[in-house]
């Protein structure tokens, strides 16, 4: 072969365990802003609604969760751009206008469901109101906005509440004596939608296996200076693996153990306390303390970093600076605290159910943005010089249209009845 036909990247060697390690991180900052209380609420209500019957989703999910990072990943490499900034170059500005409001609405909505969160965890620790418990914790994260060097101390505690959510739903499944082998593998295999489980069930995906996390994780490998030999050396692989992983491991914890103390009793999840009781088999009266960490923590570390995350991508179409400490961040980031709050607040349901609706909601991004990162795999000129990515671009074409058809047959129905929640 002359060196004119050699693709590049063909004579990276792959680095041991531990470097591979060291290099990895964009994909557990993107874990942190999935796993908010979306991802523990719409975990919950799949198994205490459907028992084991929606546990498959959990295949497409990493199916879907890998491809979505390793295809923003790769392009950013072979564009040497991130995401928004790779569809300016090919598809103008308009283009990554729309993409950009796309993913910031879908971030927006994201924040409504961290506010009810913060909110439920409020109300289980103290028992005030979910509304006035919020408004406490966004006062916190619009301090930790305008402050310097805050948000490295909140993290540590963010963490360890994160930890605790993850420990007290293991020691919970364990303790319940774990799932029923045979059911489990039933609903694993059965690959069943009950009736009226496509709401919830898109929630879960849309959650769990966002594009939004790879379009947002190209700009932290920015940051993380992943450089172009990161992409055959397995790094970028490895990253995207313990990312949909960690996910896949703590979502699939909750579906269970909601499948196994809620379902059998018939018990749907309509108020935060509910979740509490997931854990009351062995937590006892300490469930509510424990879970009110567990969403307080998930909420509000989801909530400061998502609402960053959405004007991130938000300026990024329209060529601003999109440093954290600049003014069209910050500013940005209150007028979204706003907006989301008046939302809330104007909503009569549960929060839980706020919760549900809006991780529906955030479902617009895929359809947008995914269009335009199928479009930059397939053409020829972005992949110039390199190894043909096949096997990737069919695993994102069928993500894509697997997603189409969840979206458009889901929001077929909760669009109607979104409207019809808040009276219009």
């Amino acid at each position: 072969m002359g060196n004119e036909d050699k693709k590049i990247g063909e004579d990276v060697k792959r680095l041991p365990l531990k470097e591979l390690v060291k290099r990895i991180g964009p994909g557990l900052i993107a874990t942190g802003i999935v796993i908010g209380p979306g991802a523990v609420t719409t975990s919950a209500m799949l198994g205490a609604d459907y028992g084991y019957a929606l546990i498959w989703l959990i295949i497409p999910i990493i199916f879907m969760g890998i491809t979505f990072m390793m295809t923003t990943n790769r392009l950013a490499i072979v564009t040497e751009l991130p995401t928004i900034h790779a569809i300016r170059k090919y598809y103008g500005p308009v283009a990554s206008g729309i993409v950009s409001v796309a993913v910031f609405l879908s971030c927006l909505f994201f924040t409504m469901g961290n506010i009810s969160g913060t909110g439920a965890g409020m109300n289980l620790i103290f028992g005030i109101n979910w509304k006035a418990g919020s408004v406490i914790m966004i006062a916190i994260v619009l301090y930790c906005y305008f402050a310097k060097n805050v948000y490295s101390k909140v993290e540590k505690l963010i963490t360890l509440c994160i930890v605790v959510m993850i420990l007290a739903f293991y020691i919970t499944l364990v303790g319940v004596g774990g799932p029923d082998p045979v059911e489990f593998g039933k609903g694993l295999v059965g690959f069943q939608i009950p009736e009226g489980s496509l709401n919830t069930a898109l929630a879960f995906i849309s959650t769990n296996a966002a594009v939004t996390a790879g379009i947002y994780a190209t700009y932290l490998g920015k940051e993380k200076k992943w450089k172009q030999e990161d992409l055959f050396n397995g790094v970028m692989f490895t990253d995207a693996l313990v990312h949909i992983i960690s996910v896949v491991l703590i979502s699939g914890a909750i579906i269970l153990v909601g499948a196994i103390v809620l379902y059998p009793k018939g018990q749907s999840i309509s108020a935060p306390a509910q979740l509490a009781e997931m854990l009351v088999p062995i937590m006892g009266k300490a469930a509510s303390y424990i879970m009110g960490f567990a969403l307080l923590g998930a909420g509000f570390s989801s909530l400061l970093a998502n609402t960053q995350r959405g004007m991130v991508l938000l300026g990024a179409g329209f060529n601003k600076d999109v440093g954290l400490e600049t003014k069209f961040i910050r500013i940005g980031c209150l007028l979204c605290l706003i907006f989301a709050m008046i939302v809330c607040y104007s909503y009569d349901g549960s929060p839980t159910q706020l919760i549900l609706m809006a991780n529906v909601a955030t479902s617009i991004a895929t359809p947008v943005g995914g269009l335009f990162i199928l479009l930059l795999l397939w053409r020829k000129d972005v992949n110039k010089g390199y190894k043909s990515p096949t096997a990737l671009r069919i695993c994102m074409t069928i993500s894509y249209i697997f997603v189409l058809f969840m979206t458009f047959s889901a929001l077929s129905t909760s669009v109607p009845k979104l409207l019809q929640a808040f009276g219009l």
